[in-house]
């Protein structure tokens, strides 16, 4: 059976933690290199990528996946970036985000 796992940074790791997710905590220097082993161990189904550490995994890791099924790679937006100096809103950021994923907006 595949495992899901989560690469990501060290101030988001306790999160996902919290949340039951097995993690696999990171440096942006050293994301590439643990991406390519978590692709070529064969133990994970799915990983979860912070954008932060790596913002096109698909990308930067063509020539480890060719020829393989898994694990699917899902880019998961930083939560850094909700509340960088660059976002003026981090609620229309996170709206945003809702928006793009699923289509259209959630109001509560």
């Amino acid at each position: 059976m595949h495992r899901v796992v989560v690469l990501t940074d060290h101030e988001t790791a306790t999160g996902y933690r919290l949340a039951g997710s097995e993690v696999v905590e990171t440096t942006p220097a050293a994301a590439q290199h643990a991406l390519e082993r978590l692709i070529t161990e064969g133990n994970y189904g799915l990983v979860a990528v912070d954008t932060s550490l790596i913002p096109d995994p698909a990308t930067a890791t063509a020539r480890v996946m060719r020829g393989r099924d898994l694990p699917i790679l899902l880019p998961i937006p930083s939560l850094r970036d909700a509340f960088s100096s660059d976002t003026v809103d981090a609620k229309a950021y996170m709206g945003k985000l809702v928006r793009d994923t699923i289509g259209f907006d959630i109001k509560l």
